[in-house]
């Protein structure tokens, strides 16, 4: 088979590749879209309800016994706000890869950073994080941002740079 009729199979594969890689992409952020946008409802909701079942229990028990409701309410709220934050990073990071066509590392870094904030967050607020998991998610929170540090500090060559 002729050198030539190989590389131009190779290449209209590669092309197949590519549009393929493309579409299932872009199906996953039609998906992130649409997660992103049940995560705002279910946010908006449990905030509506939060106020409603606070409203409702200082009318009936006074504001004395509301400080245990107004805690979990609270917990459930920040749980929501910071998982949605991990939802936009995500969703950045796939329309990050359809423009680039490759993923940074610094957008990866990024979505660590949130997702390990978003866990130390949720530990602290609740209560439960003893010294050494708080001392090994520093640890990681560290690495990370070292390594978007050094993704900012030292961007990759381009081809014929």
């Amino acid at each position: 088979m002729p050198r030539e009729v190989v590389a131009g199979a190779r290449g209209r594969t590669l092309i197949f590749y590519g549009r393929l890689l493309d579409l299932i992409v872009i199906a996953l952020i039609f998906v992130m879209l649409l997660t992103l946008l049940g995560a705002l409802a279910g946010l908006i909701y449990d905030f509506a309800v939060a106020v409603s079942t606070l409203r409702a229990a200082a009318a009936v028990q006074g504001f004395t016994h509301v400080h245990d409701l107004v805690e979990s309410l609270g917990q459930g709220l920040v749980v929501d706000v910071l998982s949605t934050f991990v939802l936009i990073e995500l969703f950045r990071t796939f329309t990050d890869y359809l423009e680039f066509h490759r993923l940074r590392l610094r957008v990866l870094a990024e979505v660590g950073i949130v997702f390990v904030l978003r866990e130390m967050f949720i530990g602290l607020y609740a209560h439960r994080m003893d010294s050494p998991v708080l001392l090994a998610i520093a640890a990681l929170l560290a690495v990370l941002v070292a390594a978007r540090v050094a993704a900012v500090q030292f961007p990759p060559r381009h081809n014929g740079v």
